[in-house]
């Protein structure tokens, strides 16, 4: 819900019993975060902010600079329906400030708000709606998690077999009253696989909404017993968990998309190729932990640099729609990234595309997982030391991003790297890492 005042949104904070307001934003490798306050502290927190100790955070600040403030973005306010009804939990996304009231270099929905300003200073606005998997694990009878999966169900299956239909419904109604419009849920590939597939809205809203749902997912498969998995990687031999990102492009009311690619608008055309052009410097933030790589490739993902109408194996895929539907989709990232960077940072090569006028490379239709000669589509980076190097090197990062935000990230991504590279059970290490976390 959007409210225009601070009067009208303590009103109906008061009148609503709403006694605690947690404050939510994510760091830098875009785990999610917040802070509880009573409801009674929240306009001083939309006048002043609320401090915290940033060099708590990974990535965020050093010791001598730690204190940063919260400040409520009151577009973003919603209920968390898991919580009590009695006494019940709101919560605003944040915007995160130095004390003097400059904006922090490290803060994602800071850099997604420039890429959406720079679209709008060109005259073009972006619609994104993300497409998010996740795998259903059972709970052990201490509940920890297990890696035992919910079901054994394959594609679009149905119940009994896919047992996660009461969630994922579950789910999409709990999405339904924070005001997010998920439009499509299913069983995917791997046992226990979910997905859910939103309404497009703007690139800062549906990285909100994709915060929101990572949130929403874990906090309802934990009431029903069981753990949500957002890893790009949690069963070594079965399919990965993608985040597809559809991505339109608009000038005025008109979708640049709407004839592409038979007669492609030159702005849509330029906007593809600036993409594709920068995306294995990108992959280091789409891609981020050392196990995505073990997904690009095989399985549904992309393992190179091309695009296509129908080929589910391009790294962009042109889907087949009408009118306002027309769009196009990027199948390599998955959904540990931080999506405020990964968005900003789609928005921020696609507009240097236009801007350059770059020719689109002809489209790939060949199956690319089984490609018999190697002259075909640029390869993407094949493990996270690749993509640092090849971030490090990026003259293009280095002009869209926060030279400290991609200094502490590359730093942060290059010791995962080395770790992971030293360990003797890479997989084992991955788990032990991060499936508590994602």
């Amino acid at each position: 819900m959007s409210h225009h005042t601070t009067e009208e949104l303590l009103s109906f904070i008061e009148e609503n019993d709403i006694k605690f307001i947690r404050l939510a934003f994510c760091d830098i490798f875009g785990i999610p975060k917040n802070i509880s306050i009573m409801s009674n502290q929240l306009a001083h927190a939309v006048r002043h902010g609320i401090s915290f100790d940033a060099s708590a955070i990974a990535g965020f600040s050093n010791v001598a600079e730690s204190d940063l403030f919260l400040v409520p973005d009151l577009d973003t306010f919603s209920l968390l329906p898991w919580r009590p009804s009695e006494g019940c939990v709101g919560r605003f996304f944040c915007n995160i400030q130095y004390p003097d009231g400059r904006p922090f270099e490290g803060d994602g929905r800071r850099v997604l708000q420039q890429a959406e300003k720079l679209a709008q200073s060109h005259g073009y606005h972006c619609l994104t709606g993300p497409e998010c998997e996740f795998y259903l694990f059972e709970t052990d009878a201490q509940g920890q998690p297990t890696q035992i999966p919910f079901d054994q169900a394959g594609y679009f299956d149905m119940a009994p077999v896919d047992k996660g239909e009461n969630i994922r419904r579950e789910i999409c109604l709990t999405l339904e009253e924070m005001g997010i419009q998920p439009e499509r849920s299913h069983h995917e590939q791997g046992p226990g696989q979910n997905e859910i597939d939103f309404r497009c809205s703007s690139p800062l809203a549906a990285a909100d909404d994709l915060m929101t749902m990572r949130t929403a997912v874990k906090a309802i498969a934990a009431q029903n017993g069981l753990f949500a998995s957002f890893l790009p990687k949690p069963l070594p031999d079965k399919s990965g968990n993608g985040l597809h990102i559809n991505l339109s492009l608009y000038q005025g009311a008109r979708n640049l998309f709407e004839h592409f690619p038979d007669r492609p608008d030159p702005a849509a055309a330029s906007f593809v190729a600036g993409m594709l052009r920068r995306v294995p410097e990108i992959t280091v933030f789409a891609d981020s932990l050392p196990g995505s790589y073990k997904r690009l490739g095989r399985f549904e993902a992309p393992g190179t640099v091309s695009w296509s109408c129908q080929n589910r194996s391009s790294l962009i895929r042109v889907p087949a729609a009408y009118a306002d539907d027309c769009r196009v989709e990027l199948r390599s990232p998955d959904p540990a990234c931080n999506p405020y960077f990964v968005i900003a940072l789609l928005l921020f090569a696609g507009l240097e595309g236009i801007s350059e006028q770059l020719p689109l490379p002809p489209a790939t239709d060949q199956d690319l997982y089984h490609l018999a000669d190697k002259t075909g589509p640029a390869p993407l980076p094949a493990s996270l030391a690749e993509a640092v190097k090849l971030a490090r090197e990026s003259e293009f990062l280095r002009s869209v991003l926060p030279d400290r935000l991609l200094t502490n990230y590359l730093n942060q991504k290059q010791l995962e790297a080395e770790k992971y590279g030293a360990e003797g059970d890479p997989y084992r290490y991955e788990i032990e890492q991060y499936f508590q976390r994602i």
